[in-house]
């Protein structure tokens, strides 16, 4: 009998390998690491039946011809990383639903619908200050203006995916029509420590956290450590450093609600001056929008305060709103997953995913594997080969019954 979810393993082994010399891997978008990614799955992808394309804005597509006029299911994740990352993240959302149709494959097993799986260039934005391309290209939401943003090279997002032998300006013509999608379903490890804790091997995730970042500048006055009194200073850190707290407190006085202080940065920067200046980034998180805004709110009435006779800049740089996942979809997914012996647990997503940007295409729902201490984004990230077996079993189930 195959073991499908050591055939994942190897998969996965294979690709964390196509990476930038160092520990974990690190495969951003449109460079030789992603080609090599991209020749493996398609590979792999023909082996399983699959046609296989590769788009102008870099998602390979793997597609099984089912019954003229039955629709599509999309399944996939992305193939990029973070640097030094894992083996695990994103990539395995695209390795699990090919092996479910290597799967159905051998076992003579013909979907009642066509299904595509899809690797998508580039969801962390590690490279460039942008991400989703490939997803919102799908859903007809890119705006071009992206397509000159550059790396840390100066090379444009342009520039990029032409040497990477794709037509940029031709993203506007992949919009897909809607009445022909069934759903997506995105596999993700959790990132997490909630499955693990419930002994669980996959959950179903009921939406997809917003976010908004918050940039913050504050002005003080600096002098010499030890002649200017501490009555009266203006120190731009001391106030710093209540708003990292209370980032830390408003996010603690709600179970929904994620708050990170994730930069900062101080002047003069010397062990014998008062800091004159500080500037940090603070973000919340939170699948209730409102909670998240109602957070931002307050931390803004308390910088004013605690800021009070320096010079102030508190402005919010970046929102996207929670995307609850399809009830319909994610019932389906729920069933699959207690078919396959576990519980159907439901829960949330911190991250955000290409599922949030297909969601103005079609219907979406996330499987959630766990993963080991919850580690992500980190070499020691890992998923068993028994929890990705049982993912598969339930992508195939899926498959079969999309309802």
């Amino acid at each position: 009998m195959t073991d499908w979810g050591a055939r994942a393993a190897d998969l996965l082994d294979d690709l964390a390998c196509l990476s930038e010399p160092g520990a974990g891997a690190t495969r951003l978008p449109f460079t030789p690491e992603h080609r090599a990614a991209v020749e493996l799955l398609s590979d792999r992808m023909r082996q399983a039946g699959l046609t296989v394309t590769l788009d102008d804005a870099g998602t390979l597509v793997g597609r099984l011809e089912g019954p003229k006029g039955r629709g599509t299911l999309l399944m996939g994740s992305h193939q990029d990383s973070v640097r030094q990352g894992g083996a695990y993240d994103g990539i395995m959302g695209v390795v699990l639903p090919l092996i479910a149709l290597e799967k159905l494959r051998a076992e003579g097993r013909a979907t009642p619908c066509s299904v595509e799986v899809l690797a998508f260039a580039d969801e962390e934005g590690v490279r460039f200050p942008t991400a989703l391309v490939g997803s919102r290209a799908l859903a007809g939401t890119v705006d071009p203006a992206v397509l000159e943003m550059t790396d840390g090279d100066g090379v444009t997002l342009r520039a990029a995916m032409t040497a990477f032998g794709l037509e940029p300006d031709r993203i506007g013509v992949l919009k897909r029509d809607p009445a022909d999608v069934i759903g997506y379903i995105e596999t993700h490890i959790e990132q997490g420590p909630v499955l693990e804790r419930a002994g669980e091997a996959l959950g179903v995730v009921s939406a997809i956290c917003g976010i908004e970042r918050h940039s913050i500048g504050i002005v003080g006055e600096t002098g010499h450590a030890g002649t200017m009194p501490m009555e009266g200073r203006k120190d731009a850190l001391v106030a710093a450093s209540a708003i990292v707290t209370e980032v830390n407190r408003l996010a603690l006085a709600s179970d929904g609600l994620r708050g990170t202080v994730g930069s900062l940065a101080i002047g003069p920067n010397v062990v014998n001056a008062v800091p004159r200046v500080a500037r940090m980034t603070a973000e919340f998180r939170s699948a209730d929008d409102a909670e998240r805004r109602a957070a931002g709110v307050a931390l803004h009435a308390y910088a004013e305060e605690v800021c009070a006779g320096m010079e102030l800049s508190c402005e919010v740089t970046y929102q996207q709103a929670a995307q609850p996942c399809a009830a319909e979809l994610s019932e389906r997914l729920v069933a699959a997953v207690k078919r396959a012996g576990g519980q159907g647990l439901v829960l949330p997503s911190g991250a955000t995913h290409d599922a949030s940007a297909l969601a103005d295409l079609c219907p979406v729902a996330m499987l959630f594997v766990r993963c080991r201490d919850g580690m992500s984004h980190r070499p020691e990230e890992l998923a068993t080969p028994e929890d990705m077996g049982r993912a598969v079993e339930v992508l195939a189930d899926l498959v079969m019954s999309p309802g």
